[in-house]
């Protein structure tokens, strides 16, 4: 990542007697050149409680903000002001919160105000009564802290990442017979983690645990998991698309990969959904086809329905994408929540490679729980592997619920098959769920503190060690 270039702007509200008052913070944490990731951290630095923020600040010509996140915009031009929500509006002495946004072009704010009161920091007079009150904020997530991205209308331009990042390194993906690989056609391996339901777990995977996913982990791609039923994408579709739509930026000044994973689970017909695929994904691939690292998983885990009715449902998805980001790499689930059939007829290899779907740049996607998918499954995706081209968009250690003891040694074998020949992986799941499978302790996305080992599960501490392991690029 580009060396932090932090700028403070110190701003003051409180009493006239405190010795020192709250401030807000610039960071520019990522810059690529066209574009930056910025984030102002609120401190409260005096002796009361604050109860309610409010940060403006002006943007140069030529730089604007795409999207952002934790808080809610307003202003107009270059006059940008940002507002707390309902959960994150309380900031106790001492404490501090954090909003964060992407920008396009090469400036930094400046004139920055907290609450009306001047950049200088020390201390200031209260606001009068007549001090600007911050915006109602619109929706917020149900959740908190879960971000709340209202990008601009204008499609996103694809950032220069880092020099050593694996988008750098590896640029537009394609498949090449079986093999996902890179812009010089050298076959690759992403390995890296998934989101949990981003309507529950939003907090776990914010700017600063992206921050440890990419530097710490070293983690190649991010799978963003939108559900759409259980109070997913259907219960409010703009609000889980600008989701979506940040977390793809967050992923992107990264130099990550993005799977943007349509979570369908029930009912188990992908056509159920099929009207509300073809409007978020005609989106989603509008917004973002200039970026090189964004892969669409269509169908997360079809169950109780055919081979031929899932081909139905990815023939009719997959030109809506193409129509818009013609060279990305999607993902199609398999019969039997993604495996192969094994748990069905077991004849799901043989069933897709005579009827396969007719797009270039298409994988099929394979989930397996290591406790629970023994001989019967690793033999059924060996042979996949041999015959189809083949992602593991989703596996656990541990039981097919995504709980119960570890089973690393079986795991282990699913790996060393993935790596001798290729095939990426992503694992469930990058939060703080009571489950095994989740990688954090209960707790810990509340803290903010994602950095370390201290606070992983023994999955968590399992399967950072083979992330971490050094890309072949």
């Amino acid at each position: 990542m580009s060396v932090l270039a932090a700028v403070s702007l110190a701003v003051a509200v409180g009493s006239a007697s405190a010795a020192t008052t709250p401030t807000a913070t610039f960071t520019k944490v990522s810059d690529w050149g066209s574009g930056f990731e910025g984030r102002y951290t609120i401190t409260n630095g005096g002796g009361s409680t604050l109860n309610t923020w409010q940060v403006s600040f002006t943007l140069p010509a030529g730089t604007t903000i795409s999207s952002h996140w934790d808080a809610a915009r307003s202003g107009s031009g270059q006059q940008v002001v940002f507002a707390n929500l309902s959960w994150n509006g309380t900031i106790a002495p001492g404490a501090s919160v954090v909003f964060g946004f992407i920008g396009a072009g090469s400036g930094s704010p400046s004139g920055c105000l907290l609450n009306g009161q001047p950049c200088t920091g020390g201390a200031q007079p209260s606001p009068s009564a007549s001090s600007p009150r911050p915006p109602s904020p619109s929706a917020s997530p149900s959740k908190p802290p879960s971000p709340s991205a209202s990008p601009s209308a204008s499609p996103s331009t694809s950032p220069t990442a880092d020099p050593g990042t694996p988008v750098a390194a590896n640029g537009q993906l394609r498949v090449c017979g079986r093999q996902l690989c890179n812009k010089n056609g050298k076959a690759v391996q992403l390995r890296g983690m998934s989101t949990h339901g981003i309507q529950w777990y939003a907090n776990c995977a914010t700017a600063g645990s992206l921050d440890v996913l990419a530097n710490e982990w070293k983690a190649d791609v991010l799978r963003v998991s939108m559900y759409i039923q259980e109070d997913g994408y259907e219960t409010d579709p703009r609000r889980f698309t600008d989701l979506v739509h940040n977390y793809i930026e967050l992923a992107t000044a990264r130099g990550m990969y993005a799977i943007v994973d349509w979570h369908m689970l029930d009912p188990g017909d992908p056509n159920y959904n099929l009207a509300r695929a073809k409007t978020f994904f005609a989106e989603i691939a509008q917004r973002h086809a200039n970026k090189v690292n964004v892969l669409y998983e269509i169908a997360n885990e079809p169950s109780e329905v055919s081979w031929s009715t899932i081909k139905s449902y990815a023939d009719q998805v997959i030109p809506v994408i193409r129509q818009r980001d013609p060279e990305a790499v999607v993902l199609v689930g398999t019969p039997d929540w993604s495996s192969l059939s094994v748990s069905g007829d077991g004849n799901g290899v043989a069933t897709i490679a005579a009827n396969p779907v007719t797009a270039g740049n298409l994988m099929y996607v394979f989930h397996f729980y290591a406790a629970s998918h023994g001989s019967v499954y690793y033999n059924t995706f060996a042979q996949a592997v041999d015959t189809l081209p083949m992602f593991v968009t989703e596996f656990g250690t541990q039981q097919a619920t995504g709980d119960g003891p570890n089973d690393f040694t079986n795991a282990q074998r699913y790996l060393d098959l993935m790596a001798a020949r290729k095939v990426s992986w992503v694992n469930w799941n990058y939060s703080d769920d009571f489950r095994s499978g989740a990688v954090f302790t209960t707790g810990t996305c509340a803290t903010g503190q994602f950095s370390g080992t201290t606070r992983l599960k023994p999955a968590g501490s399992w399967i950072r060690d083979r992330i971490r392991t050094p890309d072949d690029f």
